[in-house]
């Protein structure tokens, strides 16, 4: 799977000046241009890479390093975003701004630039060790930051990715998705989480926190010698109707409707409970991350985040009355938050979710990612 694309959608076409020589354009100087189509393409730098050769061979050189990144790591999310964010940050160190198109001008200067940090991203990426330096947490930095604990993640991921690999495509994804809350779950228990700009000399006491989940989960997974069914899956009721147990059913509801292909989750807290002795409602914030366009009032939106929402405000838009505007698409990385309340009920073995009876979303708000 390619997640650098180098083919989007419109492009603005260079006019030429009402003159009897008309000046040069894009088609001229990229000889690939005419043939790759790359008027389709959206994105100016994007553009570049479709019908400059050099720049195309350095995007596959990367695209080869990105996919054997994503087959190191269990939890290919966070670098599908974090590899979005870069590609926006190459266009802006390089000089293009947005869609506005590039001059003809600046075209070699832009085009060596782009050509530099790529051959330099491909190298950084293709190191092992960039699956650390990359961490955008205060876990992943902690983790990074210590040897031990870095040594203790790695042996932790090539055993989810083992176990993982030999569920059914189905029972994967919500085995995915239950890796990703495991990681949430540990951030609040060893209280990291939104310390992501604190020094870490100020985090020392989690260390203990996040080696003993990291023992816990591995010692749990050798456990199962090799059977995935006896690690993913299992749990169906939560001790107390808390952040937790949202969690874990915000989880099982994304898995279900394959929303790991759009969106991340990145947190979840609980912010009212109304418990009585069988019942319980508990309204809940989360946080997720858009990881491919998709639809501002589609089905994508009304199952993974709960309503449509509307492009000028941000804001949830349940009924889609601007259907001209319900149409457009979240860009990467955009950050949506959602407060929902969620059902639970009392059971032998503790609270179940009750995942086909959420309320719909009371308030919400789409930030980020432009």
């Amino acid at each position: 799977m390619r997640f650098i694309v180098l083919s989007v959608l419109a492009l603005l076409a260079l006019a030429a000046p009402a003159s009897a020589q008309p000046a040069p354009s894009l088609v001229d100087r990229l000889p690939l241009f005419a043939r790759n189509n790359c008027q389709q393409i959206r994105d100016p730098g994007n553009q570049l890479f479709c019908g400059d050769p050099t720049l195309a061979a350095a995007a596959e050189k990367l695209n080869t390093a990105i996919e054997a990144r994503l087959a190191r790591l269990p939890d290919r999310l966070p670098a599908i975003e974090e590899n979005a964010i870069w590609i926006r940050q190459r266009n802006l160190s390089c000089g293009i701004v947005g869609q506005t198109a590039v001059r003809i001008d600046d075209l070699d200067r832009v085009k060596a630039c782009l050509l530099k940090v790529t051959e330099e991203r491909a190298a950084i990426v293709g190191d092992p060790d960039f699956d650390c330096l990359a961490a955008n947490t205060a876990a992943g930095a902690l983790i990074c930051a210590d040897p031990s604990l870095a040594q203790a993640e790695t042996e932790l991921n090539g055993q989810v990715r083992t176990l993982i690999g030999k569920l059914d495509p189905t029972a994967a994804r919500f085995a995915f998705a239950e890796y990703g809350r495991w990681t949430r779950e540990r951030d609040r228990k060893c209280n990291l989480v939104g310390k992501e700009n604190v020094p870490l000399q100020e985090l020392d006491s989690a260390e203990d926190c996040l080696a003993e989940h990291l023992k816990r989960r591995t010692d749990e997974i050798r456990a199962a010698k090799g059977d995935p069914k006896k690690v993913f899956g299992r749990q169906v009721a939560a001790r107390i109707p808390d952040t937790d147990a949202i969690d874990f059913c915000a989880a099982r509801i994304h898995a279900a409707n394959s929303c790991g292909s759009f969106l991340r989750i990145n947190r979840v807290y609980a912010l009212d409970s109304q418990v009585t002795e069988q019942e319980a409602q508990v309204t809940g914030e989360i946080e997720m991350a858009v990881l491919a366009p998709f639809t501002m009032c589609s089905k994508v939106a009304s199952t993974c985040t709960g309503t449509c929402w509307d492009a000028r405000t941000g804001l949830p838009q349940p009924g889609a009355a601007n259907k001209e505007r319900a149409a457009e698409a979240f860009n990467v990385t955009r950050r949506l938050r959602i407060q929902r309340t969620f059902a639970f009920v009392k059971a032998a073995d503790g609270w179940r979710c009750r995942e086909d009876e959420l309320a719909p979303v009371s308030s919400g708000t789409a930030s980020g990612g432009s």
